[in-house]
C-alpha cells in the first residue's frame, strides 16, 4: 500500500558568516602610510631634482633607477634576515624607523647643490623604505592568519593605493605653493605616525603558533625531550 505519510524535511540551522578578519587591521595603516610615502615620492621625484638641479633630467631618473635598486637589495636582506630571526615586530620597527631617519636627511640634503649626495641619500631612504613591504606584509599575514594571504594582502594593496593617492596629490599641491621641504616635511610626519603605530602592535604571531603546534613538530619536541632526558649511569660494583 502507498506510504501515506508525507516525508518530513528537516531544516539545518545556518551558520552565520564569519568576519573577513578577526585580527591584524592594526597593521594596514603603518604599511598604507610606508607605501604610499614610497609612491608618491616616486611619482614627484623628478619635479622635485629639477626644482633645485635644473636641465638633469637624466640624472632625476638615474637617482630614480638608484632607488629601484637599493631597494630591492633591502627587501632581499630584509627577507632573508626575517626568515632567519623570526623577529617581526622588532625587525619590522628598527626598518620604519630607519626608513624616517633616511627619509629626513634626505628632506634636508636635497637643496645642498651637490647631486652625488642626492644619489646617496635617496638610495640609502629606498632601501630601507622598499625593504620594509615584504617585511609588513609577512608581519600582517602572521596577524591576521588563519584567513587567506590573500586577503590579507589584498587589503594591504589596497591601503597603500589610497594613500598613495592621497599623498601624491597632497605633496603635489604642497611642493607647488611651498617648495620641496615642506612636501618633504608633509612624507616625514605620516612615517613618524607609521612608525609609531608599528611601536603599538601586539606580535601575536599566529602563523608561528599554528606552525608549532602541527603533529611533526609535536613529534620532534617530544623526541628531543627524550633525548636530553635519558642521562647515561654508571653502574659500581663493590668487590669484596
Amino acid at each position: 500500500c502507498p506510504d501515506l505519510h508525507p516525508p518530513k524535511y528537516v531544516q539545518l540551522p545556518l551558520s552565520s558568516p564569519s568576519p573577513p578578519l578577526k585580527g591584524g587591521q592594526e597593521a594596514f595603516a603603518p604599511l598604507g602610510l610606508n607605501a604610499g610615502a614610497f609612491y608618491a615620492l616616486s611619482t614627484l621625484l623628478n619635479r622635485m631634482v629639477i626644482w633645485h638641479y635644473p636641465g638633469e633630467e637624466v640624472n632625476a631618473g638615474r637617482i630614480g633607477l638608484t632607488i629601484v635598486i637599493a631597494g630591492m637589495l633591502g627587501a632581499v636582506i630584509s627577507g632573508i634576515w626575517l626568515d632567519r630571526s623570526k623577529t617581526y615586530k622588532e625587525t619590522t620597527l628598527v626598518v620604519y624607523i630607519m626608513t624616517l631617519v633616511g627619509m629626513v636627511v634626505y628632506t634636508f640634503t636635497l637643496n645642498l647643490g651637490h647631486l652625488w649626495v642626492v644619489f646617496i641619500t635617496a638610495g640609502t631612504m629606498g632601501f630601507f623604505m622598499t625593504g620594509y613591504l615584504p617585511l609588513g606584509f609577512e608581519f600582517a599575514a602572521e596577524l591576521t592568519y588563519p584567513e587567506s594571504e590573500g586577503i590579507s594582502s589584498g587589503l594591504l594593496n589596497i591601503s597603500a593605493q589610497v594613500f598613495g593617492i592621497i599623498f601624491t596629490i597632497s605633496q603635489g599641491q604642497i611642493i607647488d605653493n611651498y617648495g620641496t621641504k615642506p612636501g618633504n616635511i608633509f612624507l616625514c610626519l605620516f612615517l613618524t605616525l607609521g612608525a609609531a603605530l608599528t611601536a603599538f602592535i601586539k606580535p601575536d604571531l599566529r602563523r608561528q603558533k599554528a606552525n608549532k603546534e602541527t603533529p611533526e613538530n609535536k613529534l620532534q619536541e617530544e623526541e628531543e625531550e627524550s633525548n636530553t632526558s635519558k642521562v647515561p649511569t654508571a653502574v659500581s660494583e663493590d668487590h669484596l
